[in-house]
């Protein structure tokens, strides 16, 4: 890895997810440099949502724009669903699309738990993509907490080569670190990732692994900061 000393040096990463112009812009303050791409491709599916569910799991915001245009297909009525979700943006996206969320966690683990000890008695109507994380359907069954999960989108890689030595990758998903890894070589590199699941991921590459305080872009992007400043000290 290059790191030069001077306190006015440039750090140079790559994100596996397209980030926003507010997002860039904080990185860009702190005067590191960004490329960025869409590490994974989504294709969301054509599919009906089951009428016997008002409960709904979402772990991620695509299951969520997913289910919005499912819904939106099949004129059904938002406010009839209440929403248990993995991820602070994720239920900031539902309630911003009239979804009352009742119950939001970090980790799907977390959820889970949540699940079995609040809502115990409940059905729900799990969606989710192709290659989901095991964990919480795992827990919902050890449980015996009855559920239908529901495939609402593919997630596809989008494998491309970089030739540019960057300081470090950002990654925001498992799938992400697979696809980014089909063409490139992390060893060399930081692993910037966004949770502990990312991160089991991108230990099977690299020892040279940060991982975020919480599951969020932004916190992704502090470690970034973080780690610089502790390089031009």
């Amino acid at each position: 890895m290059r790191i030069r000393n001077q306190s006015s040096m440039s750090m140079t990463i790559l994100s596996t997810k397209i980030l926003t112009p507010s997002q860039k812009h904080i990185l860009n303050n702190a005067q590191v440099a960004v490329q960025d791409y869409e590490a994974i491709k989504i294709k969301f599916k054509i599919t009906d949502i089951d009428p016997n569910f008002s409960n709904v799991i979402f772990t991620s915001q695509n299951t969520v724009k997913a289910f919005l245009k499912i819904i939106a297909d099949q004129k059904l009525n938002s406010l009839s669903y209440s929403a248990f979700c993995v991820g602070s943006k994720t239920k900031s996206l539902l309630e911003k699309n009239g979804i009352n969320v009742l119950e939001m966690a970090h980790y799907g683990t977390d959820l889970a738990n949540i699940l079995i000890k609040k809502h115990p008695n409940k059905t729900f109507l799990f969606l989710c993509g192709d290659k989901r994380r095991p964990e919480l359907p795992s827990y919902l069954i050890k449980h015996k907490v009855t559920f239908k999960e529901q495939v609402v989108y593919q997630n596809t890689p989008n494998p491309l080569t970089f030739a540019s030595n960057f300081d470090g990758v950002l990654f925001f998903s498992p799938s992400g670190v697979e696809s980014y890894s089909i063409k490139n070589d992390i060893k060399n590199n930081i692993a910037f990732c966004i949770g502990t699941t990312t991160a089991a991921e991108a230990q099977k590459h690299t020892n040279n692994i940060i991982i975020s305080n919480t599951p969020t872009v932004e916190s992704v992007l502090e470690k970034v900061i973080e780690y610089k400043r502790t390089k031009t000290k």
